[in-house]
């Protein structure tokens, strides 16, 4: 239940500051003096006003602007502070947007009991707070799902149940699926793409790949190969030299044999030789050992051209590969297995099996709980007609036809169905979607009776009506006034109206007028608390000042009307802490009152709220409205509501722009 409301520097309003109560509040005035603003003011709070709006909605001049609004906790409200893990205060939830302007930039901030939240929280907050309904609610009706959503908010638990499981089967048959399409999509690629990978794995195959290090090891071995053959080319040269000599001629070992033959010659004829015969001698023995050495190494050595040939021709295949794919050895080689993997049937094929398995199991999962709620929408939608209906034939359309339609639609996470809502006004007129076929007061009942009905889905939800009542009789206004009051009897309901019969309906009246003073537009917001007052009021919006208009207001109150004994009731005599208007002096006053903005004053509205719950729990006599004229004169019933103490405190606030 929204308890206050306080703006200050937005449209046309300086500062005010209002306390509200339970039942049936009105507001009244000339075209143009700013009942909606209020209206705007809390749709901007609640996440509205984006961009260019929330420049329009500052007041002209100011380069701050601020909204706050307090509400009486319920349970709904609990369960969503807590699941955003924020807590309550003292049963009241405060909720602020502040607006800056600077450099042309302008900025907002939501805070929720004093904490920065964002605007996120706040649309998921909404529906908890506050339902808007405006005149020719077209749009609305025409939103995608919308009528589908109504439905189910009418339906309440059993199809919020279903719902939940039906988006759950939802996304895990997404998620299947999602696994199925890309392995699928992997299965069929192009037969190009496939065709070039088996090619380029043919290749990799042909080249007989195995050893990431093959590369260095048949570089070692042709090291190895090609220094062989020279070293055996040395070893026969110089055995060639040393022991045979070249084309017949001595050799090395057959001069030095030659010398030592001569020296032991010499050595016979002189002594003094054998010291050099005997150093001949050994150097014979030295060449001889050497020679047969380097026989020895060379059987040692392996000349294998052709094992040189093959080796060459390897690495020079594998160089092949290598400049032809961009990539060495190691990630041929890899790449390669990946190919094998890629392009084998065994494995992907029952892996797709699987997938194909567990996402019919999915949808049929999904399909079951699909079901599940089109028959709960379906009953929740024959019990919407009638009651629908019901609430639309006493509001001047008494040959009313309305359906339900539900058509398959294709599945989604909200279920399988297309709703429709067809509506027939006259006799012998085809039913028809109703965006398409409902004039603006058509559509203004049916918006009402469609609140009314999902009002139970909502108990703790505080209605919002601007001027729904536009463009529709007296009598059809004097029903509508009924319903209201009905419908506030178990919730908050505010309306914007000029319909006298409405306007007299309420449990609470607030009159918005405006004046020009020195240039400046002021808007005051008069709580009228006494009959004198709203007699005035209701004289106004039947006509004017006349003796007829008053006559007729008279009667729209009536002596038995709890409204008109509220101003009797001794408190009402005594201004409250929202009694003292407020006026803007200067720099100084306006810091005083942003300072005032700033305390608690919203659990101060909800101390006057809840004072005036207890004066209403006593008895008062049942009441009715008088009659007047033409179709004004149907009776409306006045349930006995006793003006709460927030309200008695409520004063006039005249506010500037």
């Amino acid at each position: 239940m929204l308890t206050g409301l306080r703006l200050e520097n937005i449209a046309l309003i300086e500062r005010l500051e209002l306390a509200f109560s339970e039942g049936f509040t009105v507001l009244t005035g000339e075209t143009g003096a700013g009942k909606s603003i209020l209206l705007d003011a809390l749709d901007a709070l609640l996440g509205g006003a984006q961009g260019s709006q929330g420049a329009r909605l500052l007041r002209r001049g100011a380069v701050r602007g601020r909204i706050e609004a307090s509400f009486r906790l319920a349970p709904p409200l609990l369960e969503w502070l807590e699941r955003q893990e924020l807590e309550a205060e003292e049963g009241e939830l405060l909720l602020s947007r502040d607006w800056r302007l600077q450099d042309g930039r302008l900025t907002s901030r939501h805070r929720l009991n004093g904490l920065v939240v964002s605007r996120t929280q706040v649309l998921d907050l909404r529906p908890l707070l506050l339902d808007l309904t405006v005149q020719g609610q077209t749009q609305q009706l025409a939103r995608p799902g919308q009528q589908r959503r109504w439905l189910d908010r009418f339906a309440g638990e059993g199809t919020a149940t279903a719902l939940a499981a039906t988006r759950a089967a939802w996304r895990r048959w997404r998620q299947q699926a999602d696994a199925l399409e890309r392995a699928l999509a992997d299965r069929e690629r192009s037969a190009l793409e496939r065709a070039r990978q088996e090619e380029l794995l043919a290749d990799l195959e042909a080249g007989g790949l195995e050893d990431p290090q093959e590369r260095q090891r048949l570089q070692a071995e042709q090291d190895r190969l090609a220094h062989g053959v020279r070293l055996q080319e040395g070893v026969m040269t110089l055995l060639g030299r040393l022991v045979e000599g070249a084309e017949g001629a001595p050799s090395v070992l057959d001069h030095l044999a030659a010398c030592d033959q001569e020296l032991q010659t010499m050595a016979g004829l002189d002594a003094g030789v054998a010291d050099l015969q005997g150093a001949c001698a050994d150097a014979l023995a030295r060449l001889q050992d050497l020679s047969r050495d380097l026989d020895r190494y060379g059987a040692l050595l392996e000349s294998d051209p052709e094992s040189l040939a093959l080796l060459q021709e390897r690495m020079a295949r594998l160089k092949a590969l290598e400049r032809r794919h961009g990539q060495e050895l190691p990630e041929l080689i890899a790449l390669r297995d990946r190919l094998r993997q890629a392009l084998g049937e065994g494995g992907s094929e029952a892996a797709l099996a699987g997938l194909q398995a567990a996402e019919a199991a999915a949808r049929q999962e999904r399909d079951r709980a699909n079901a599940l709620l089109s028959r709960a929408r379906s009953a929740a939608a024959r019990t919407l007609e009638d009651q629908l209906m019901e609430a639309l034939r006493p509001m001047g359309l008494a040959a009313v036809r309305f359906a339900v339609e539900l058509s398959p639609a294709e599945p989604g996470e909200e279920g399988a169905d297309a709703v429709r809502f067809l509506f027939s006004a006259n006799p012998g007129q085809p039913l028809a979607p109703l965006a398409e076929v409902a004039s603006g007061g058509e559509m203004s009942r049916f918006l009402l009776a469609l609140k009314t009905c999902l009002a139970a889905a909502d108990p703790h939800v505080t209605l919002l009506f601007d001027e729904i009542d536009t463009g529709v009789s007296g009598r059809v206004s004097g029903a509508m006034a009924q319903l209201l009051r009905r419908l506030a009897e178990r919730r908050q309901v505010f309306c914007v109206t000029h319909q006298p019969l409405v306007a007299a309906a309420a449990h609470h009246h607030f009159r918005v007028s405006k004046s020009v003073v020195a240039g400046h537009t002021h808007t005051r917001v008069s709580h009228l608390r006494d009959t004198a007052e709203r007699q005035a009021e209701l004289a106004e919006l039947a006509g004017g000042d006349t003796g007829e208009a008053h006559s007729y207001a008279a009667s729209l109150l009536g002596s038995g009307n709890p409204l008109a004994a509220a101003s009797t009731d001794p408190a009402a005599s005594h201004p409250g802490p929202f009694e003292q208007p407020q006026q803007q002096h200067g720099d100084g006053g306006g810091e005083q009152h942003r300072q005032q903005l700033g305390r608690p004053q919203g659990r101060q509205l909800q101390n006057a709220a809840d004072a005036g719950d207890r004066q209403q729990q006593q008895p008062e006599p049942q009441a009715e409205a008088g009659h007047g004229r033409g179709d004004g004169a149907a009776a409306i019933p006045v349930q006995p509501h006793q003006a709460a103490a927030g309200e008695q405190q409520q004063g006039e606030h005249q506010t500037a722009a």
